[in-house]
């Protein structure tokens, strides 16, 4: 089983999607290990940015994870990293596939309504930067 963090942004917080978003994630077979609502400071979003820090869009990224509640989860599931790519979509709303949550929900290529990790070793850093280990609650054994 493979873990990812997955990110619902401001704006999705904001208009009322967690369940929605959540829903399809489940629907689509993967399981909620970790989840939590809170509200990053502008130096916490620049840490878990730190990637883009030599981007154009690194300050307005930044403003905007940091201006307002988001909802960190981990989900769980065969192939995790790439199944929540997939079901996110294309980061431009405009471009993602119908069905995906970007298409269904995104408002633009910045507020596009969630965040994924796009590999192993950025998964396992972003469920770090959210979650201690005894949060962490996985498939009964």
């Amino acid at each position: 089983m493979e873990r990812t963090l997955v990110m619902i942004k401001p704006d999705g917080v904001e208009r009322n999607l967690i369940g929605k978003i959540i829903g399809i994630f489940e629907e689509k077979g993967l399981r909620v290990v970790a989840l939590k609502k809170l509200k990053l400071s502008k130096e916490q979003a620049k840490v878990f940015y730190i990637v883009h820090k030599d981007r154009p869009f690194y300050e307005s990224l930044t403003d905007y994870i940091s201006s307002g509640p988001v909802v960190a989860m981990v989900l769980e599931g065969e192939n995790s990293i790439k199944k929540v790519r997939e079901i996110m979509g294309a980061t431009n709303p405009q471009e993602a596939e119908e069905g995906t949550i970007r298409k269904l929900f995104g408002v633009n290529k910045e507020k596009n309504t969630v965040h994924g990790s796009d590999s192993p070793e950025s998964a396992e850093k972003e469920i770090k930067f959210f979650f201690s280990e005894h949060e962490l609650i996985g498939a009964e054994k």
